[in-house]
């Protein structure tokens, strides 16, 4: 079993519980996880992890699954986020011969429109960084920024602002570097990236950011 998030662990676990079963119908199951946070709350269900990759990401995990290149006969369960996941794990594995089972365990949603206090915030250069810990949360942020300009007309036409404009001073923190591809691709660029790609190596990252001499 694969599992790559802390909801996916808690989702998975649920639902056993709901068919009337425990961690005795996992007997004999290897399972491999992403991340040291997803390890934790897994351990903390009673479960250790068969095997962690070095770096916290999915295409580690690809890259130096258990069994190499050759995957043929393995049966993989991976539970994980209904829609908006990354496919490359999925078709990484697949290409190397395993069987893949995707199981919708969760679902994550954007809210319906951005808080006016935090789209004030922006437009009045009050906020300094901006963290983002997935490509989702950069796509819904950017479409939720752009949504709150729209529907917040200037009284006059030639004072209305974009979303880009918002962004102008404003720092842009990643946690790796998938999100921080989408960071690039959606926002334009990015302004730190946590060396370690968890949520504690994001926090580490920004105090050294900010840490630093000014020049």
């Amino acid at each position: 079993m694969i599992l790559t998030s802390a909801n996916g662990v808690t989702a998975f676990l649920d639902r056993l519980v709901l068919q009337g079963k425990d961690l005795r119908a996992l007997a004999g199951l290897k399972i491999a996880v992403v991340g040291r946070k997803t390890a934790a709350i897994l351990e903390q269900k009673g479960l250790k992890p068969d095997y962690i990759p070095a770096n916290y990401v999915a295409d580690a995990l690809a890259d130096h699954f258990p069994g190499g290149s050759d995957l043929n006969g393995q049966a993989l369960l991976f539970p994980r986020v209904e829609s908006g996941g990354r496919e490359l794990l999925v078709q990484q594995l697949t290409a190397k011969g395993a069987r893949v089972v995707e199981v919708a365990a969760y679902e994550s949603r954007c809210p319906a429109q951005m808080d006016l206090l935090i789209l004030k915030a922006l437009q009045a250069d009050a906020i300094d960084v901006i963290t983002f810990a997935s490509s989702k949360t950069v796509q819904y942020f950017q479409r939720l920024l752009e949504q709150g300009i729209e529907n917040s007309p200037s009284p006059h036409a030639a004072d209305q602002t974009l979303w880009q404009d918002c962004l102008t001073r404003v720092k842009i923190a990643s946690i790796g570097p998938q999100t921080s591809a989408s960071c690039r691709q959606i926002l334009g660029r990015v302004d730190i990236e946590a060396a370690e790609y968890t949520l504690e190596g994001l926090t580490e990252s920004l105090i050294a950011y900010f840490a630093r001499p000014l020049v």
